[in-house]
């Protein structure tokens, strides 16, 4: 099986740790303390810095030259274009513009030390995807959400930096059921969810960049506890719930369309088997059946959640963290059902 971690060859290590538990498929550095995010970005084998090189092409090869003097060699430089490079081993991570900006690993991460020890934040995972082009990390806040009296919440924050072009630094507050490991990183309403992150080297653009990041899961952290309780004490039948979970979902808005007008015929066998596997997930699951979940609008978001976090079967563990955290289809769904669950809760939907 290919796990898509990245694999520094020349450490013979996978670029990625985690605290005090068994990392992903049981790779990469298990650490007993939290670190420090310079200490953490060693220990996931993130070190490495990454420059823009010239970008060159033939007849029948597109390369890079780190020397930059492969016209030379009868190849014709791409004007306007650069390859992004990781200078350790050369490997080459994306193609990007001649305005594209480099933020290093080091200087996605570090302005968040600024307020760590004083907000009591800890680095928890972090790691490196494909040849190195995504990185993340996750930091632990202090407290949980509660729901009902022992429904415990634990409050993440996901950063992510990308060297391939294909975005900015990130950070989203994102909620992990204890009982579970269930990711419930839903957006609570129209505002965004994400705080985009400028590269300043300045220390107090850095603070006010760690702080907006905070307020933000402060605010998310108080809604969603809101949100949660009340759902917990909404019932929901099984019919209404197997609708729900069907509505969820739904790929598109055919799909959305034949449901809604009640012709079954017309959907795929594939999109009925995955909806009877999310359904059954939701009544068989021991983390469905506490107080909280069984027969409740909780239970039925974390029905679809928790399918793509503890049932649904992914390739690489580098498919499953784009799925979860990255815009992916896990991410998609749990966005459709929170949107559901919200409008049933409060009445506006109706799935009789």
């Amino acid at each position: 099986m290919s796990h898509n971690i990245h694999f520094n060859q020349s450490t013979a290590k996978h670029s990625f740790f985690s605290v005090q538990q068994k990392a992903w498929h049981g790779l990469g550095q298990i650490l007993e303390d939290h670190p420090t995010s310079s200490e953490a970005i060693v220990h996931a084998g993130l070190d490495y810095k990454v420059e823009k090189m010239p970008l060159y092409t033939g007849a029948d090869a597109l390369r890079i030259d780190m020397a930059g003097n492969a016209a030379d060699n009868g190849l014709i430089k791409v004007p306007h274009y650069f390859a992004s490079v990781r200078t350790d081993n050369g490997a080459p991570l994306g193609v990007v513009g001649k305005d594209y900006q480099i933020v290093q690993n080091k200087d996605a991460f570090t302005f968040f030390d600024s307020i760590a020890q004083s907000e009591g934040i800890r680095y928890e995972t972090a790691g490196a995807l494909g040849a190195g082009e995504r990185i993340f990390i996750t930091a632990k806040m202090p407290g949980e959400i509660r729901v009902g009296k022992d429904d415990l919440i634990e409050r993440y924050i996901f950063l992510t930096n990308s060297h391939d072009g294909s975005g900015s630094i990130t950070a989203a507050f994102t909620p992990v059921r204890i009982f579970c490991q269930n990711t419930l990183n839903a957006a609570m309403n129209s505002k965004t969810s994400v705080v985009r992150i400028r590269h300043t080297s300045g220390a107090q653009q850095r603070l006010a960049q760690a702080h907006s990041i905070m307020g933000l899961a402060s605010r998310s952290s108080e809604q969603s506890e809101v949100i949660f309780n009340r759902w917990a004490k909404v019932r929901i039948s099984d019919p209404e719930l197997k609708k729900l979970i069907a509505m969820a979902m739904a790929p598109n808005q055919e799909v959305l369309g034949n449901l809604k007008d009640g012709s079954v015929e017309l959907l795929s066998s594939q999109f009925l088997n995955t909806v009877e596997d999310v359904y059954e997930y939701a009544l068989s699951s021991p983390s469905q059946n506490l107080e909280t979940t069984a027969g409740t609008v909780f239970g039925a978001y974390n029905a679809v959640t928790g399918y793509y976090q503890n049932v649904r079967s992914f390739k690489t563990a580098e498919d499953k963290v784009k799925s979860l955290y990255l815009g992916g289809t896990a991410q998609i769904r749990g966005q459709s059902a929170f949107n559901l669950c919200e409008h049933f809760a409060t009445g506006a939907l109706s799935l009789n």
